[in-house]
């Protein structure tokens, strides 16, 4: 487990998003009448949908009533949830997916943080660079280190997978054979996807070498090319190499509400053997007390024929706003990626800008808020995050706020 020693300042000083955190608030404190434009964090700006909202009102008005009136919930999940997550998301795709290989949680940031507790220590971690931090920050607090690199300023227990320009941000298998292999597409930071091909290949990859895939889903609802997978189980042999995390936070809004799951196939096992279904069910109920039966209710409504139709108008308009953002920055003359199967706009710094120092000249000369990409590891530098989750209006006035620098 996580010890605090001198070990663990080797990782960045704060979270990433904290620090953007940080520097806005100083920076807003010394500019009080500065009107900014808040395009880092991913939080989503619309309101919940409707049938979501009508959901959440009958489900309090069940914990109101003695009849109805529920208390802890299921660790695993209420089964009217775990069954619309399997027979939509998976079945409906032809993925073999049973109800009792749903397990619900708070949201994916918690499973992927989580997750690294079923696997040993030693094991070897795999992640692309550019990379969501939890998944490194989880694995380097629980000890998953071996040796630092002073000179690589990384573990050896980390590899980095660099996800570049040169390979069409899609990560090429390691040189050393990891144990666990995170990928997340649609990517974030990058905005990238895999193809069926490509992620089909490393399906084959970590069956050959009995390593484990933790996919993250989080943005499957934003794809609109046909030959992107949403779900690692679209691929063949997926079940006995992969974990898939999915979350109701980008698709649906629910970032306030926080609800989440993590798919773990019975026949799934490590390279020890060891099948990790009991695993993650002992430890999600040794360490869980379940998601509110109203969120629960709420993650329901998502698959009602009014929420599903909602749902998809509230990624269209983050989709339409990104795809604005990209063509406008395009005619700026910036070179940019993503934006097509996700919410994210990945833009090369101008004139050779370090991404903190393109951070603050945004910040100051624009009133504009990003994420500089090297926060997300090494192959981020000289790159920028922007989402597309804020109103048409503000993503309208901070292209004009950049065309004018």
């Amino acid at each position: 487990m996580f010890q605090a020693n001198s070990d663990y300042l080797k990782l960045p000083g704060s979270y990433l998003f904290s620090t953007i955190a940080k520097k806005t608030a100083a920076y807003q404190k010394e500019h009080p009448d500065a009107k900014l434009i808040r395009m880092g964090i991913g939080d989503v700006t619309q309101p919940l949908p409707p049938a979501v909202i009508k959901a959440l009102h009958k489900a309090v008005d069940e914990m109101g009533a003695a009849e109805t009136f529920r208390g802890y919930a299921p660790d695993l999940g209420y089964e009217f949830l775990r069954h619309a997550i399997a027979k939509n998301d998976y079945r409906a795709r032809g993925c073999d997916i049973a109800d009792d290989e749903v397990f619900v949680s708070d949201g994916a940031k918690s499973d992927s943080g989580n997750i690294q507790e079923i696997f040993e220590r030693d094991n070897i971690i795999a992640v692309c660079d550019p990379v969501y931090p939890v998944y490194v920050d989880s694995n380097v607090m629980a000890g998953r280190t071996g040796t630092y690199d002073e000179a690589a300023t990384r573990w050896s227990n980390v590899v980095y997978m660099p996800c570049t320009e040169e390979n069409g941000f899609a990560p090429d298998f390691p040189d050393r054979v990891p144990d666990v292999i995170y990928i997340c597409s649609p990517n974030n930071p990058t905005g990238e996807a895999l193809k069926k091909t490509q992620l089909q290949s490393w399906v084959d990859y970590a069956n050959k070498n009995h390593a484990v895939i933790i996919f993250d889903s989080a943005y499957e609802a934003y794809i609109s090319e046909d030959d992107v997978p949403h779900s690692v189980y679209e691929c063949d042999g997926a079940r006995t190499c992969a974990i898939e995390i999915k979350s109701f936070s980008k698709n649906a809004g629910f970032t306030g509400l926080r609800l989440g799951a993590t798919i773990v196939p019975k026949d799934l096992k490590d390279h020890n053997g060891q099948a990790l279904y009991p695993l993650w069910a002992r430890r999600h109920g040794t360490k869980y007390n379940g998601a509110p039966y109203i969120v629960q209710r709420a993650g329901e409504a998502v698959y009602s024929d009014e929420g599903r139709k909602e749902v998809r108008a509230m990624v269209g308009r983050y989709m339409d706003n990104a795809a604005f953002i990209k063509s406008s920055l395009k005619e700026m003359g910036y070179t940019v990626y993503g934006g097509v199967n996700s919410p994210y706009i990945w833009l090369k710094t101008p004139d050779a800008m370090t991404s903190w120092e393109f951070f603050d000249y945004l910040l100051d000369r624009a009133n504009v808020i990003g994420t500089p990409g090297s926060g997300f590891g090494p192959s981020g530098e000289h790159f920028f995050r922007l989402t597309s989750f804020g109103t048409k209006e503000a993503s309208a006035q901070a292209m004009e706020r950049i065309r004018s620098l």
